[in-house]
């Protein structure tokens, strides 16, 4: 097992983000549902990293 497998096996998720996931919350943040969000990150990490 590679450590990038190790790694994303680590994730809550067990894999790393892709282009078309972070898209996915950009697309969100710009959209009219997030209208009353203000001030927030969204780490899109699959989980890697949870606060």
């Amino acid at each position: 097992m590679s450590r990038a497998q190790r790694l994303a096996a680590q994730t809550a998720l067990g894999r790393f983000a892709s282009p078309d996931d972070v898209a996915r919350a950009v697309a969100f943040y710009a959209g009219d549902d997030s209208e009353l969000i203000t001030g927030t990150t969204a780490p899109v990490n699959g989980g890697m990293a949870m606060d």
